[in-house]
């Protein structure tokens, strides 16, 4: 699987952004995705994933209630809607997929097979 995250930029606090990630190679179906995000000087942390069926989410407690993670099977997509914004949401964010992590390992950075090449997000105040 290939992913090609997009959608990153420059916003206020406050403002919201849509991240996309488009998958090519395979279907999305039957498949995991995910994102992380790393700050600069800090390391890599989990933001959002779904199960590998679609019907389970799981959330970072930073992104619980603000961010949310969708996807589009036919366009073979993931979507990260993020809405209020603020500095320490400032990161450079991967897109991740793997079609046989199982639930309790989605948070671990270490269990994910395919990564995107990232896309920045800064957040100014």
């Amino acid at each position: 699987v290939q992913l090609q995250a997009s959608g990153g930029g420059v916003v206020q606090a406050g403002e919201s952004l849509r991240l996309s990630c488009a998958a090519s190679g395979r279907t999305l179906r039957g498949v995991a995705t995910g994102w992380f995000r790393q700050a600069l000087g800090k390391e890599r942390e989990f933001v959002a994933a779904t199960t590998r069926t679609g019907g389970g989410t799981v959330y970072s407690n930073s992104a619980k209630g603000r961010f949310t993670i969708s996807r589009d099977i036919a366009k073979n997509t993931v979507y990260l809607q993020m809405n209020s914004l603020n500095p320490g949401d400032t990161a450079v964010y991967y897109c991740v997929a793997d079609a046989s992590i199982i639930s309790s390992s989605l948070s671990n950075q270490m269990q994910w097979h395919y990564w995107g090449q990232g896309t920045l997000v800064t957040v100014s105040s």
